[in-house]
């Protein structure tokens, strides 16, 4: 999925690229190698994760980390050819106020990317009343900020001066190997528990259910991811 929307970026020579919300930087670390890239600048508010993140990307000159908030930025007006939130923007309270500040790095004509889930699609049901789509609904509530801010992505886009070029969806699914849906049905069970909501034996039922059907093959996990490409205006 990072493939095919990067694939639509026009990176010019030796652009200067920033990732916002870079995490520890697997997708930094993969724009350091992509064609024309010349610099790559990852940001993130989370100090451990900056130094992890440092760590991994040892050996890789143009690729550099530094601790800051979205809304933000420690560089100049127009610095950056290409800004991109990967999974990011969901998670903050002000993802307009991001926008604005990605497009004032921004050199005009130069592109955004957004890429992230349409976590209101997360199911892990099979079925009319399934107790593991509770854990994708407690998920959702106590891990993502804004579970629709996917479509409304073009809108924010347009209303912080972007032009959008392209906005489609990427469909993501896990049945036999759900090592990332598991994810979201122990974080989803153990929210609960954590706030009083079930128990913690009814929590760990729904993680041994979820791992009962991935080992007899009827777990179904499925989620939407939404990319958005736009240019700042010349």
């Amino acid at each position: 999925m990072l493939g095919s929307y990067l694939a639509e970026i026009k990176f010019p020579a030796n652009a200067r690229v920033i990732e916002i919300g870079c995490g520890t930087g697997p997708v930094s670390r993969r724009l350091a190698g992509w064609p024309n890239v010349g610099q790559v600048v990852g940001v993130d508010p989370s100090s451990t994760f900056v130094e992890k993140a440092r760590q991994l990307a040892t050996g890789l000159t143009n690729l550099k980390f530094h601790e800051g908030d979205a809304n933000q930025l420690r560089f100049a007006d127009s610095h950056f050819d290409v800004a991109l939130f990967h999974t990011t923007l969901c998670h903050l309270s002000d993802p307009k106020g991001a926008l604005r500040e990605a497009h004032r790095v921004m050199k005009p004509g130069g592109y955004l990317a957004v890429f992230d889930g349409d976590y209101a699609s997360t199911t892990l049901g099979t079925g009319d009343l399934d107790p593991l789509q509770i854990c994708a609904k407690s998920f959702r509530e106590f891990f993502i900020h804004d579970s629709w801010l996917a479509r409304r992505l073009p809108t924010l886009a347009e209303k912080t001066g972007f032009e959008v070029m392209s906005y489609r969806s990427h469909s993501y699914i896990e049945s036999s190997s759900p090592d990332y849906m598991l994810t979201i049905v122990d974080r989803g069970a153990d929210a609960l528990a954590s706030a009083g909501q079930i128990g913690q034996a009814l929590a760990d039922a729904f993680k041994a259910e979820a791992r009962q059907r991935a080992a007899n093959g009827s777990f179904f996990g499925y989620i939407t991811y939404i990319s958005l490409i736009a240019q700042k205006s010349v």
